[in-house]
């Protein structure tokens, strides 16, 4: 299949589950992990609108792989043995260049070396084509990613609970989560990855974490801006004009 058969095909079946979601339980917590998420997210975001029931706080898209991937390759190069140690933010969107893997807000900080920084990067936003190449075209990264789901899912269910102090990064729509807007003026974009404080009512605070990154993350976030620009615009466009079948 094309790029664009893959997204028609997604963004169909996104589309259908949000519609009956909205009608059978309007509450619910959504956690869209269906790709591509850069436009499955606000094709839900606008169907949600359009049902009169989107509430920003409780529609996250689950960028975790990035976070678990960036875990990992760090802890190689950083010659840590266990990458849950690290907490390495990973920003933007969820897919390529639109992920922005930002290696100076590393915790505890760990120093990567400049003739490996190029190749991190590209490892953290390109990942998922190792693991095709891997399995030689007959599989992609399926476990991985139930991986991710099922760390996302949790600690959003903890914190629904009461857990205080639980962040993980997701991809959100700025404007409608408390500390957003402020991002969003930086970002330049509706729907944009940034760890997000869990709580009781979802995503409680989007925490911003761009003041003072490093020219070099500068410059991907630039290049990932461009990207996610597009990515929401043919979201938000298919829902409103779905292709007739």
């Amino acid at each position: 299949m094309t790029r664009d058969d893959l997204f028609n095909i997604n963004a169909g079946i996104v589309k259908g589950l949000i519609e009956v979601a909205a009608e059978v339980a309007p509450k619910a917590f959504i956690l869209v992990i269906s790709n591509p998420v850069n436009s499955t997210v606000p094709i839900s975001a606008e169907v949600l609108k359009s049902k009169g029931v989107f509430n920003p706080q409780r529609l996250f898209g689950v960028t975790t792989l990035d976070i678990v991937r960036a875990e990992t390759f760090v802890a190689e190069v950083a010659g840590k043995a266990n990458p849950q140690e690290l907490t390495v933010p990973v920003i933007g969107g969820h897919s390529g260049d639109t992920i922005v893997p930002l290696f100076s807000k590393v915790t505890p900080s760990v120093t990567i070396p400049d003739d490996k920084y190029n190749d991190l990067v590209k490892r953290v936003q390109f990942g998922g084509d190792e693991v095709v190449k891997a399995k030689d075209g007959l599989g992609s990264a399926t476990l991985s990613m139930a991986y991710a789901g099922y760390r996302f899912a949790e600690k959003l269910l903890k914190a629904a609970k009461g857990t205080k102090g639980l962040v993980e990064p997701s991809y959100i729509y700025l404007p409608g989560v408390p500390g957003g807007d402020e991002i969003r003026k930086i970002a330049g974009v509706d729907f944009f990855s940034v760890p997000v404080e869990l709580g009781p009512n979802g995503a409680e605070k989007a925490i911003n974490i761009l003041g003072d990154i490093t020219d070099k993350e500068k410059a991907l976030l630039e290049v990932a801006v461009k990207g996610l620009k597009d990515n929401i615009e043919k979201g938000v466009s298919f829902a409103h004009n779905p292709p007739q079948k």
